[in-house]
């Protein structure tokens, strides 16, 4: 035989002054089957004590009371900022009034002379109660997922820059060194040694350990950008002219200022944004031309790439496996930027937005340092 389980006690806080409308209201609710815990409150003061005295399932509440109302105990009610149903049930309220109340919060409302209505109406309130703070939940744990993610991005981005440092002192300090000495010592052998075929292969040696050198110093550069040192404008206008250099094609930086003061960490984001951009734009944009726009206006530090290439498709932008912008995004969120994106068959518009304060712009150096590793400069590399 099946057990037959009781069900749960209804909270009920009415606001009610007259008792027979009271006990007509409990009666349909009971004819429903429903077991109720009730208190009955006339006036604001005893309403105010019964919200902070306990937890209520549901309230009903009258519309015109001596001395107070309904839409007054909802306002109440609203001011509280407890997530308690509320029906507002009467025997004069208009159309008009009933709108009103629903739109300042009521779950519902109903006219004393249709009280057949109640219990479905107390039930569905509670069921929608029950379902906005399960979705209010949802919205909080979401919230902190994503704040927890942001968070874990920001540590794995500042993992990244410090292994990065590391390594690109290890080829400063190692890598560098040995192929400086390797230098000096072949161009000592090609001043001692006379033989045409040694001064030719030591003049080969040479030209290698120069590529060698060179490289070093691009890998380096790009592990950790060293040029920071001078700020990020220099940074930039460093960076544009070594595209331009090495693919053929122009890459334009403009700016009003001749330096930024800016909060740590918004000059490497900045840079590694431009430095993502331009290969992006090497690797898949087929342009003939680049610009990058610097400018710090309002209090909103804001960097476009711009080219003339092929654009971005739709289905580019939605490829499961398109990290490059993802990351440039997760990127910017560790400085509270955010990334735009517009493109069309005549080319790619990237734009970092970054709000930073205290950044005027012109005539202020930026005397923040990427690391503390002052005397690092790769650029002595084989000097001889």
């Amino acid at each position: 035989m099946a057990e037959i389980t009781e069900a749960p006690v209804l909270r009920l806080l009415h606001v009610e002054d007259s008792p027979l409308d009271h006990d007509l209201a409990l009666a349909f609710l009971r004819r429903a089957g429903h077991r109720l815990q009730v208190l009955r409150v006339d006036n604001e003061a005893a309403f105010r004590h019964a919200l902070d005295a306990q937890e209520w399932d549901v309230i009903l509440s009258d519309y015109n009371l001596p001395g107070f109302s309904g839409l007054r105990a909802q306002e109440i009610l609203k001011e509280s900022g407890r997530e308690i149903p509320f029906i507002l049930v009467s025997g004069e309220i208009g159309e008009d009034t009933a709108v009103a109340a629903m739109r300042n919060g009521a779950t519902d409302y109903l006219l004393k002379n249709n009280l057949a209505r109640l219990a479905p109406a107390v039930e569905h309130a509670i069921e929608a109660g029950q379902e906005r703070r399960a979705r209010q939940q949802a919205d909080r744990e979401l919230a902190a997922s994503r704040q927890r993610l942001s968070e874990l991005a920001q540590h794995l981005q500042t993992s990244v820059e410090m292994e990065r440092a590391a390594i690109a002192r290890e080829i400063h300090d190692d890598v560098g060194g040995s192929l400086t000495a390797i230098k000096f010592d072949l161009a000592w052998i090609g001043r001692h040694v006379g033989a045409p075929e040694v001064q030719q292969r030591v003049a080969s040696a040479l030209e290698t350990v120069d590529l060698a050198i060179e490289a070093s110093q691009r890998i380096m550069h790009n592990l950790r950008p060293a040029i920071l040192e001078q700020g990020l404008v220099a940074a930039l206008q460093w960076m544009a002219s070594r595209f331009e250099k090495r693919n053929g094609y122009p890459c334009t930086f403009l700016t009003s200022h001749d330096s930024m003061q800016l909060p740590a960490g918004v000059p490497l984001v900045a840079y590694r944004f431009a430095q993502e951009a331009l290969t992006n734009v090497s690797k898949h944009a087929q342009a003939t031309k680049v610009s990058i726009d610097l400018s710090l206006t309002r209090g909103v530090l804001s960097l476009e790439v711009a080219d003339n290439g092929r654009g971005l498709s739709s289905a580019d932008l939605a490829k499961a496996r398109s990290f490059g912008l993802r990351g440039l995004t997760e990127r910017a969120g560790t400085v509270g930027g955010w990334v735009d994106v517009s493109s069309g068959p005549t080319g790619t518009v990237l734009m970092l937005s970054v709000p930073v304060s205290g950044g005027s712009g012109n005539g202020t150096r930026d005397t923040r340092r990427f690391d503390d590793d002052a005397d690092h400069d790769p650029s002595t590399w084989g000097a001889p």
